[in-house]
């Protein structure tokens, strides 16, 4: 029986444009056993601007240890775990080296390294930044050239169809390596420069939609941008005909500088399949944001709006937090908003510990103080969403949507339905 050797692989974890190096990261794998550890830098401790880089890595010297508790957490610490790529990236990069090994057997399998890795340096995720002896990983002169520009979204829609198909060619996949990113989840998507050379997320049709999900998605964040929620800036682009959104990067300056980004459930430290509630994220805002209390109305609003568009997929990966400077935190803009006509009105996420899942406007409204809110300020802000969503037929007919009668059709029942009524009813109208 041939006897695998141990892997062990030193790299560092830099902070920012700059690439401050804040620490060290050791990475092992021998047979069964895979962890990583994990040590801040002297400078990083001793710097004015340190701030804890990972919730699980208190600032402290001395190497920190991490074991993935389940099959399907990290086996890093959780703000490098927001960097690996979604299910739609591991599927890009399985399907390279799968294609790899038949011209070259001696290839090892891929382990979890390998994929935190494969991610293009200018695109992951936040201010986390990996680099390795020979400089950061996976990247370009100027940073920039790996990241395609808007013109080849045919290119790119074309690879992702080929993938999802099982048809891909070599060079679809090497087109697409190192574009896939965590904002996200399962469905096909690249990094793009947007036309003012912006990053941005082109997300694509996948060729099992029954109905005009990109659209949708669209939709969701322009109406609730128009309710006063936070929301990624969101468009739809004909390529060939065939609708793409293009959803502006919220983890990026104007210079390209980065900010630093923790999910949900890095902020509360969770399993990713563990069910956690809204409530639990309101106290860990408390000890974490700059302005918690306007956070935290902030986020009812969210609730609502999900609650009101039947976005049931609002679990703590598709929520997250950006670094506001001297170890405080904010929440950061709302995306992945994706109506769902076919499912029933119950969040993924709970509301507390206590209520279980979102199921009603009238759960909402009873646990608004939790929320910082009062009577008449809940009312308010559920006034501002349900004027926002009563306008869904409008705003999906714009020319930044693009949805027809058929569509319409298809979406009507995520829009219109009882809880609106009730939402209504609760408003006096």
């Amino acid at each position: 029986m041939k006897v695998t050797a141990p892997t062990k692989v030193t790299l560092d974890v830099c902070v920012g444009k700059a690439g401050v190096r804040s620490g060290e990261l050791v990475y092992v794998k021998d047979g069964a056993r895979e962890f990583s550890s994990f040590g801040y830098t002297d400078e990083w401790l001793a710097s004015a601007t340190r701030f804890e880089t990972s919730p699980d890595l208190p600032l402290h010297t001395g190497r920190q240890l991490r074991r993935a508790p389940t099959k399907d957490d990290s086996h890093f610490f959780l703000a490098l775990g927001d960097t690996e790529p979604d299910t739609w990236g591991r599927r890009v990069i399985a399907r390279d080296h799968a294609k790899e090994r038949k011209k070259n057997p001696t290839l090892k399998v891929l382990n979890e390294l390998d994929y935190l890795c494969a991610v293009d340096d200018f695109s992951r995720v936040g201010a986390l930044r990996i680099r390795s002896a020979g400089g950061f990983l996976r990247t370009v002169e100027e940073g920039r050239r790996a990241t395609s520009p808007l013109l080849e979204l045919e290119h790119m829609l074309h690879a992702s169809r080929a993938v999802e198909r099982g048809e891909e060619t070599t060079e679809d996949l090497k087109y697409l390596l190192g574009k896939g990113t965590s904002l996200g989840g399962m469905r096909p998507k690249c990094s793009v420069l947007d036309k003012d050379g912006a990053l941005a997320l082109g997300k694509f049709p996948s060729v099992k939609d029954d109905r005009a999900v990109v659209r949708g998605e669209v939709l969701a964040l322009q109406l609730a941008a128009r309710a006063g929620v936070d929301a990624a800036s969101a468009r739809v682009e004909l390529v060939q005909g065939t609708p793409v959104a293009i959803i502006r990067r919220f983890d990026r300056t104007v210079d390209d500088g980065r900010i630093h980004y923790w999910s949900g459930t890095t902020i509360l430290q969770a399993g990713r399949n563990e069910e956690r509630a809204y409530t639990e994220i309101v106290d860990a805002m408390r000890s974490r944001c700059a302005h918690a209390a306007d956070d935290a109305r902030q986020l009812w609003r969210r609730i609502v709006f999900n609650h009101l568009i039947t976005n049931v997929d609002d679990h703590l990966q598709n929520m997250g937090f950006l670094y506001a400077g001297n170890g405080l935190w904010r929440l950061a803009p709302a995306f992945d908003l994706n109506p769902f006509p076919d499912k029933a009105h119950e969040s993924k996420t709970w509301l507390s510990e206590d209520t279980g899942p979102v199921t009603s406007v009238h759960d909402l409204m009873v646990q608004a103080p939790y929320f910082h809110l009062d009577e008449a300020q809940a009312l308010s802000s559920l006034g501002d969403v349900v004027r926002s969503v009563e306008r869904w037929r409008e705003v999906a007919q714009s020319a930044e949507v693009g949805m027809n009668v058929r569509d319409l059709d298809d979406f009507a029942p995520a829009f219109e339905h009882e809880e609106l009524e009730a939402a209504r009813t609760l408003l006096g109208r």
